[in-house]
């Protein structure tokens, strides 16, 4: 571990080890598994959390919140401390974060000390998910690409499948704690096969743009700020209007200072002008936007409008929330031969399709078995955009930039997830409320509708991507 933590005078662009792609693939692919998993598995355990602690609703919100919003803010700092530290060398220190942060959420006594070890938790993320797709896109030729990442978009997409019902069945069965305890072993046997297996390699840039890092982070944590507050504070409050405010201010300042200040910039914003970049990056934050207000609704549609238990709600969204698992590694494959811009507009065109289905649907009374086939579609559809952007926004780049397009492409998820909820919730509350399952239904009809534009509008700008060089 020591010498894995030394830093080299100045990073190499070209490493010469070969690369190992089948560890590569499990090791990445693990390490996204328990990043995607934390987003969501903590939310089935709220009840019980606030039977523990006596906890608030505002303490419960921050133990999801406060984990989301360091890692909306960090993410483009992991992944450029990847590129000049050594990628496999932030990876192990990402994952012992993430690893020791599990282990101190598991042993707290209190609320506040919960949401410290989730942030911290949060931290380890913003390094260990970026990494993990620029670690197969070092490992694998651009022709052999698509089928590498469809295989981690397939285990992302587990993550997010998992968690109710993991969260649910480890709740019910066992503890709260146990949630947190499980990713310590995981954690414990990663960290030495991660060194040991994976191969080092570097980005371009000798020096950190710490500039940057400070403006890009500020901007990101006071945007993903604000829709993560609106629920409870307005969308009209100061508060809000200020995160907003602080997040484009920074956000000005930092494409000022890439353009102008910066003598190694992290993100060169001239691959904003290639189609594949602009696009598959365009595309994801929609697509996330539409998924998360739809997860957000679908989740307790079961549960307060057809009355399912936790556990019982999770096993039946596995109909929609499992199909990556089955279909990512299949549009990764066809994606190599055929490009990506047909599954990235299939699949959002999928997401229109199913989300609009169970939108009209959503009634007083409507039964499971009418909402399967279109879980079904959407489910397919989130399957064949998640490996097909990821795969388009690290092909438009020269490989040795392919962590900067990673970390600018998990920002952009997790942005567009938190604006998603939150504007899912506010049009929810528009139209009904908690106080009876038919009040309910009222409102979730009209927020379905909401993510099924916001997947129209994520297939009409996915329709523009290049059609096979990713440029």
């Amino acid at each position: 571990m020591t010498d894995i933590l030394k830093v080299p005078p100045r990073a190499p662009a070209v490493e010469h080890a070969p690369p190992r792609p089948v560890w590569t693939v499990l090791l990445a692919g693990l390490g996204a598994l328990l990043g995607s998993l934390d987003v969501v598995v903590v939310s089935t355990a709220l009840p019980a959390l606030r039977a523990d602690f006596g906890a608030s609703l505002a303490d419960l919100e921050w133990t999801i919140n406060g984990y989301n919003l360091v890692f909306a803010g960090l993410t483009l700092t992991g992944a450029a401390l990847g590129d000049r530290f050594g990628r496999r060398r932030m990876y192990v220190v990402g994952l012992a974060v993430f690893t020791l942060a599990s282990a101190a959420s598991a042993l707290s006594g209190g609320p506040g000390q919960l949401i410290a070890a989730r942030m911290a938790q949060g931290a380890g993320a913003a390094v260990l998910l970026p990494l993990t797709l620029t670690l197969i896109s070092d490992a694998f030729p651009a022709e052999k690409r698509g089928v590498a990442i469809g295989m981690w978009g397939g285990v992302t997409g587990l993550g997010v499948a998992a968690g109710p019902v993991l969260g649910g069945a480890v709740t019910e069965g066992l503890s709260w704690q146990w949630i947190f305890w499980l990713n310590v072993p995981l954690g414990l046997v990663m960290i030495p096969l991660s060194v040991l297996k994976l191969r080092e390699s570097h980005g371009p840039r000798p020096q950190l743009d710490l500039v940057g890092l400070l403006l890009a982070a500020v901007s990101l944590a006071g945007l993903a700020w604000a829709p993560m507050r609106a629920p409870e504070a307005g969308w009209d409050s100061a508060e809000v209007a200020g995160a907003l405010a602080v997040g484009a201010v920074f956000l000005a300042a930092f494409v000022g200072w890439e353009r102008s200040g910066a003598r190694y910039p992290m993100l060169p914003l001239g691959y904003f002008r290639r189609r594949g970049f602009a696009t598959a990056n365009g595309a994801i934050f929609l697509q996330l936007f539409s998924l998360l207000g739809a997860l957000f609704m679908i989740s307790q549609l079961f549960q307060t409008g057809l009355g399912s238990s936790p556990l019982e709600a999770g096993v039946r969204i596995l109909v929609w929330t499992g199909m990556p698992l089955l279909v990512a590694p299949v549009a990764g494959t066809l994606a190599d031969r055929f490009g990506n811009r047909p599954f990235m507009l299939g699949g959002l065109v999928l997401q229109v399709i199913g989300y609009a289905l169970m939108a009209w649907q959503v009634e007083p009374g409507v039964g499971y078995g009418s909402l399967i086939v279109p879980l079904i579609i959407s489910g397919v559809g989130i399957s064949m955009v998640f490996p097909t952007a990821a795969n388009a926004v690290t092909s438009s780049v020269p490989p040795a930039d392919a962590g900067v397009a990673a970390g600018v492409n998990m920002a952009l998820r997790e942005l567009g997830g938190v604006f998603g909820i939150a504007i899912a919730a506010a049009v929810f509350a528009r139209y009904g409320g908690y106080g009876s399952a038919e009040a309910f239904v009222d409102g979730c009809g009209p927020a379905l509708w909401i993510s099924a534009g916001a997947a129209a509008a994520g297939a009409l700008v996915a329709a523009f991507a290049p059609s096979r060089d990713g440029r």
